[in-house]
């Protein structure tokens, strides 16, 4: 008996950058290209290449990479949609995709046609859908909008019933691409507790996400892809440790570096309190940073600043060393920073952290850059319902008088 669910073998995809009456992999590529104004790039470009790996019936593999990194080309190839330039891939199973928003469905029938439509795309015969056609409307949370053209659904609305209808497929195989992002926090939690409901059952699961939360929460392995090939697969920590050590550090976009800058950051690590490299913490942990700086000249009381920003860009609080009284007289050459924040008390959601450097003899910025990203977990509160914080209150029950 088979044990593997795919294999891929020097899989890759070339794209022949401003060819005229180039082949288009599917109609919406056609349509864009017909709108799209003339590309004056010429040349080839593999958007996915020599990627080769296994993965076995029951795993759940997450799949990483920054944007451009060739996920969701993988992701088309493997579910039929493109057809690859080199290599092959062998899908044993039944599969289900989820790959885009509002694939599979047409704008101008209701969500009931739309559930009977996706379904047979997806393999389904009639009989089939309508034997589950109850538990996909109640799985969706569509309720009465199930008879309104889907023209008139929001991009959650549409991702829940995709969802809902791809789900109870009863998958031997799941691809998930990053359209899950476009739900609220339950729907969300709902989709990864059913995904880990089939993969109970024994079924395959590959999920391409942004969001490292969820990665961590449901894969125990990831693929990262980089430049369209595949430069890591294995354990999750190790996986992500690589994936946001190549995404940290950038510079802010609203700031302007001068040419020579006198300060540089070189590193930010998110450790635990006693000093261990974590990159998910729990509600009421504190966090330790340590910024790694090169100064070309001395600098006289150095302001350090350091930013939360949530994944919705919401930007939840900041960490000031001028008013925390922090005893930086001058700063030079290479060195070290720590910071050690109050108990968190955020709620569960992806975090990425800012640094911002101000020098006190002009009052000018010298740096400003984003560091490495975080996650925290709450057992209860989420973005989505509660806010930014969760801060523990006294209640007590009286009677009035």
């Amino acid at each position: 008996m088979n044990t593997l669910a795919i294999k891929a073998e020097g899989l890759g995809k070339k794209y022949q950058l401003g060819a005229l009456g180039s082949k288009h992999d599917s109609l919406r590529d056609a349509l864009q290209s017909v709108f799209a104004k003339k590309e004056k790039e010429s040349g080839e470009f593999w958007a996915l290449k020599d990627a080769s790996f296994e993965i076995g019936r029951g795993e759940n593999v997450g799949i990483v990479g920054l944007n451009g990194a060739g996920k969701s080309t993988l992701l088309k190839i493997l579910s039929q949609i493109v057809t690859p330039t080199t290599g092959s891939a062998e899908i044993t199973g039944r599969l289900g995709a989820l790959l885009e928003v509002g694939t599979g469905f047409h704008r101008e029938l209701t969500g009931r046609e739309n559930v009977f439509l996706y379904g047979s795309i997806l393999g389904m015969d009639r009989q089939e859908v309508a034997k589950k056609f109850d538990a996909i409307v109640e799985f969706s949370e569509i309720g009465k909008f199930i008879d309104t053209p889907v023209k008139r659904y929001s991009s959650g609305m549409y991702v829940r019933l995709a969802f809902a209808v791809a789900a109870h497929l009863d998958p031997d195989i799941l691809l998930l691409d990053e359209v899950l992002a476009v739900g609220d926090f339950s729907f969300q939690k709902k989709c990864i507790d059913f995904a880990k409901a089939l993969q109970k059952r024994g079924s395959t699961i590959l999920f391409v996400s942004h969001n490292m939360f969820s990665i961590k929460t449901m894969c125990p392995r990831v693929i990262y892809l980089q430049k369209g090939q595949v430069v890591f697969d294995g354990p999750t920590d190790q996986a992500l440790r690589l994936y946001e050590n190549d995404s940290k550090l950038a510079a802010l976009p609203w700031f302007r570096s001068p040419d020579s800058p006198p300060l540089n950051i070189t590193n930010v690590e998110l450790l635990t309190e006693d000093g261990q490299a974590r990159t998910m913490f729990n509600y009421g942990e504190r966090m330790r940073m340590r910024i790694s700086y090169q100064a070309t000249r001395p600098i006289e009381a150095p302001h350090f600043v350091c930013a939360i920003r949530r994944s919705d860009d919401v930007m939840c609080c900041n960490y000031s060393s001028w008013s925390d009284g922090a005893p930086f007289n001058v700063i030079d050459g290479e060195g070290v920073i720590d910071m050690l924040t109050p108990p968190l008390s955020l709620v569960s959601d992806q975090y990425s952290v800012e640094v911002l450097v101000r020098e006190k003899q002009t009052g000018s910025i010298i740096t400003a850059q984003s560091g490495a990203t975080f996650h925290l977990r709450h057992d209860v509160f989420d973005a989505a319902g509660f806010g930014v914080f969760h801060q523990q209150a006294q209640w007590s029950n009286g009677s009035l008088r």
